[in-house]
C-alpha cells in the first residue's frame, strides 16, 4: 500500500529556492503590490459588466468552452472561483492603470521614436565560414543558386530551414545594430552582402520595408513598454521585507 505524501508550505518555498524561481516570483509579487497601490491611489475601479466581459474573454482565449471545462481548469491550477475573479480583476485594473498613466503619451512617444518601430520582412542564413559566405553570396547574385537553395542546404535549425530562413516581420529596434543599418539602407527586394554578427556571417535577404503605423496593435505594444518601464523604475526604488510565515527571511534593498 502506497504511503500518502504531504506537501507543506515549507516544501513549496524550498522548491522555489532550489529551482531558482524565487527571484522572478518575488518580482511578480512586488509588481502586483505596486500596481494595486497605484490603482488605489488613483481611485481606479471596475464595473461588474467589465469584469464579466473580461472573464468571458479569458475563457475564450484559454479554450474553456463550458462550465465543466472551466471548473476542471480551476481545480488543476488550485484556484477557487474567488481566486479566478481576483485574477481577472487584477488584469483589468492593471490595464486601466496603464491607460490612465500613458494613454495620452503613446502618440507623442511613437512620433519621437518612429524609426524604432519600422519593420522589415527578412530572411537570414547563418554561415560559420566567411569565405563560404562570400562564395554563396556571389553564387546567388550570378544566378547559380537561389537564396532558398542556400537556406535549405546550410541552415542547421530544422524549423528555420523549413521556412527558408524567414524571420517574419521584425521591428528595427529588435535587430542587432550591425544588421539593422544594412537592412534599412536596402532597396527591397535585395540580397545583402554577408554581415558579421558575433563570429557568424549572416546572409540576409530583405523582402520588404514596412513603415510604422500607429494602429491598435502598436499602440498596445508601446503602452505596455511604457508601463513596464514605469514598473521597473518603481521596483528599483522599493525596499522589500519578505515574510513567508517562518519569520523574516530576507531584506532586499533593490529587486531587479
Amino acid at each position: 500500500m502506497s504511503q500518502a505524501i504531504t506537501i507543506t508550505q515549507t516544501d513549496l518555498i524550498n522548491q522555489l529556492k532550489l529551482s531558482c524561481q524565487m527571484p522572478p516570483l518575488l518580482a511578480e509579487i512586488l509588481k502586483q503590490k505596486i500596481i494595486m497601490l497605484a490603482v488605489e491611489n488613483f481611485g481606479i475601479e471596475t464595473t461588474e459588466e467589465e469584469l464579466q466581459k473580461a472573464a468571458d474573454n479569458y475563457r475564450i482565449l484559454n479554450n474553456l468552452q463550458s462550465s465543466d471545462q472551466t471548473w476542471e481548469w480551476l481545480r488543476y491550477h488550485g484556484l477557487s472561483l474567488e481566486d479566478y475573479q481576483e485574477m481577472i480583476r487584477y488584469s483589468l485594473l492593471s490595464g486601466k492603470l496603464a491607460e490612465h498613466l500613458f494613454g495620452d503619451k503613446v502618440e507623442p512617444y511613437f512620433y519621437e521614436n518612429q524609426l524604432d518601430y519600422a519593420g522589415v520582412v527578412m530572411y537570414e542564413v547563418p554561415i560559420d565560414d566567411e569565405d563560404l559566405a562570400m562564395e554563396l553570396y556571389y553564387a546567388i547574385q550570378e544566378g547559380e543558386m537561389s537564396f532558398f537553395d542556400v537556406a535549405r542546404q546550410y541552415i542547421q535549425d530544422k524549423e528555420l530551414r523549413r521556412t527558408g530562413g524567414y524571420r517574419g516581420i521584425v521591428q528595427r529596434k529588435t535587430i542587432k545594430p550591425e544588421v539593422s543599418a544594412a537592412v534599412f539602407a536596402a532597396t527591397p527586394p535585395q540580397l545583402l552582402k554577408p554581415i558579421l554578427v558575433s563570429d557568424v556571417m549572416m546572409l540576409v535577404y530583405v523582402e520588404e520595408i514596412i513603415q510604422p503605423k500607429l494602429d491598435q496593435g502598436l499602440r498596445t505594444q508601446i503602452m505596455s513598454e511604457l508601463f513596464d518601464q514605469w514598473l521597473q523604475s518603481k521596483i528599483t526604488m522599493e525596499e522589500v521585507t519578505i515574510d513567508v510565515g517562518e519569520g523574516e527571511l530576507d531584506r532586499i534593498a533593490q529587486t531587479e
